[in-house]
C-alpha cells in the first residue's frame, strides 16, 4: 500500500497484540498489532537558534524569545526526523521549570515557580522570558553575551509523554512530539542533537522494525492454524 503509516490510537481493536510483555497502555497501528505507547526514555534535548530580545526593565535584565517552534522538522539523523506538535506544552508549563545556561545545572538564569521564569504556548511555540539577578556575575556574563549577538542559540530539555510514528515511503522515521514533560529550557552557545538523543531514536527505530516483522510472522501462524494448518513454513 502506498503513502506513508501513521500509528496513533483508536485503530484495529479488534487484532490481539503481537506483544505478550505486559501492556501499558497499547494503541491500534495500520499494520494491525498492538504498538506499545512510547517508553519513557533518556532525556531529551532539541535546539534550535533563535532571536533572543534583551531589556531592562527598572534596573532588571530580561532575555527573553522561543526556546521551541512547532511545525518545522527537526533533522536527528540520516533517514529519522521530528516535529513538535502544537499543544505538546500545555500540560506541563505548571511544573517547576528551570532556565539554565547550556544546560548547566549549576548555572541557574531563572526558575518559573521563584518568578523569575515565565513561560507560555501560542501559535508558534514555546516563548519565554527570563528575569536576570543582576547579582549574578555568571547571570549577567549570559546576559551581555546574548545582547553583543555572541550567543544566539537556546535548547529545552524533556521527556516525551505521548508521540506519534510515521513511516514514509522512502523507509525513513518520523515523529510528532504531542506531549512533554518539560525540565529546563537553556540559552546555549551550539545547538545540537546529543549522541544520547540519536542514538535513542535510532533504538526505537530498530525496535519498532523488529515488532513488525514479528507481527508479521505471528499474524501469519495464526492464519496458517486458522486453516487447520498444522506445521505453517514460517521461520
Amino acid at each position: 500500500m502506498g503513502g506513508p503509516r501513521l500509528l496513533r490510537g483508536g485503530e484495529y481493536p479488534s487484532v490481539s497484540c503481537a506483544d505478550t510483555s505486559p501492556c501499558r497502555g497499547g494503541f491500534w497501528g495500520r499494520a494491525g498489532f498492538c504498538e506499545k505507547r512510547v517508553e519513557k526514555m533518556a532525556r531529551q534535548v532539541r535546539s534550535i537558534k533563535t532571536e533572543f530580545a534583551t531589556r531592562e526593565d527598572d534596573g532588571s535584565p530580561h532575555i527573553a524569545g522561543y526556546f521551541a517552534v512547532f511545525g518545522p522538522h527537526y533533522e536527528i539523523a540520516p533517514g529519522m526526523s521530528e516535529e513538535i506538535a502544537p499543544g505538546a506544552f500545555s500540560e506541563t508549563l505548571g511544573g517547576d521549570i528551570r532556565a539554565l545556561t547550556n544546560h548547566d545545572t549549576t548555572l541557574v538564569l531563572g526558575r518559573n515557580t521563584a518568578g523569575t521564569l515565565t513561560l507560555r504556548e501560542d501559535s508558534h511555540g514555546l516563548w519565554g522570558d527570563i528575569t536576570i539577578n543582576p547579582n549574578d556575575s555568571d547571570a549577567m556574563n549570559t546576559y551581555e553575551r546574548v545582547k553583543r549577538g555572541d550567543v544566539d542559540q537556546c535548547s529545552f530539555g524533556f521527556d516525551i509523554v505521548e508521540q506519534d510514528t510515521e513511516i514514509r515511503d522512502d523507509g525513513s522515521y518520523h515523529w510528532t512530539v504531542k506531549k512533554v514533560k518539560l525540565y529546563e529550557v537553556s540559552v546555549c552557545t551550539f545547538p545540537a542533537y546529543k549522541e544520547t538523543n540519536i542514538s535513542a531514536r535510532a533504538q526505537e527505530r530498530d525496535a519498532d522494525h523488529e515488532r513488525r516483522i514479528r507481527a508479521v510472522k505471528d499474524d501469519l501462524i495464526r492464519r496458517v492454524r486458522a486453516t487447520g494448518e498444522t506445521n505453517p513454513s514460517v521461520s
